[in-house]
């Protein structure tokens, strides 16, 4: 098994560095990340997430962080990095830590290495805060990667986290029938009900939010003859109450895309 992980790993590194993907794939993430970006610009969503992770992140000025799967660092990188009392940075990317090494190099207390996670070879632990920014479902074995969470987590430690949902029926059948053609399916898993109790039952759930629920159907609502201006307050409204409805409603988050927890070690 341990193997046959480190094998994956090594194609999932080689994968990030040489960005290779299929044809299927591309489209996939154009659909993604290209017809979603002027979406999420229209609704300050990339802004409102990083002042929710800036908040969950706290007085960091006593806190050892760990920025998990970190690739070339994002904006939460770089505030992580300025403040914390210690951060470490890893990925399984080569380019993606050379890159991030550069960005950190004038803050003293931030280092950033080329390493597996689940490996032995890392050895920090005691961590106050893990940022793992698109991550965890990047792991098949769900207990696995919580046990290892929970090992290098210091007693009331926290963890961040930002992660696709599998839970709509709409996204599931997509999902479903693109997985076979998928460059990257054997490192990409997105939450499922059963993975996101997992986590709820291994850790306390402090905060979440989850995004693209009544929202994602802006792609129809762009079909209507109606003014921008109308669309644009049907979609922030849609998307405020995905946002505020998933915080205490599992209908509500479960319909959505996209999920962001603040998880707190149990005793």
């Amino acid at each position: 098994m341990r193997d046959e992980i480190e094998e994956i790993n090594k194609r999932q590194s080689e994968f990030y560095n040489s960005k290779k993907k299929n044809s299927i794939t591309k489209f996939w993430f154009y659909l993604r990340n290209g017809m979603l970006k002027d979406f999420r610009k229209d609704l300050g969503l990339e802004q409102q997430i990083l002042d929710l992770h800036v908040d969950w992140c706290g007085d960091l000025l006593n806190k050892k962080v760990l920025d998990l799967g970190c690739y070339e660092g994002n904006a939460i990188s770089m505030h992580l990095a300025k403040y914390s009392k210690k951060y470490i940075a890893i990925d399984l990317s080569e380019k993606g830590i050379h890159h991030i090494q550069g960005r950190i190099k004038n803050f003293p207390n931030a280092n950033a290495y080329v390493m597996d996670f689940l490996s032995e070879d890392f050895k920090e632990k005691e961590f106050d805060l893990i940022y793992a920014y698109g991550v965890l479902h990047h792991f098949a074995d769900t207990d696995r990667i919580i046990q290892k969470l929970k090992d290098k987590m210091a007693p009331d430690g926290t963890i961040i986290s930002n992660d696709p949902l599998q839970t709509s029926l709409p996204i599931k059948l997509i999902r479903t029938i693109y997985r076979p053609f998928q460059s990257d399916k054997e490192w990409e898993f997105p939450f499922s009900k059963q993975t996101l109790n997992k986590y709820k039952n291994s850790f306390k759930i402090m905060d979440r939010r989850a995004m693209l629920g009544k929202s994602k159907y802006f792609v129809f609502l762009n079909i209507l003859p109606l003014p921008r201006e109308t669309k644009a307050k049907i979609v922030k409204k849609w998307h405020a109450e995905d946002w505020v409805n998933s915080q205490t409603k599992d209908s509500s988050m479960f319909r959505c895309m996209h999920l962001t927890m603040l998880m707190q070690k149990k005793d």
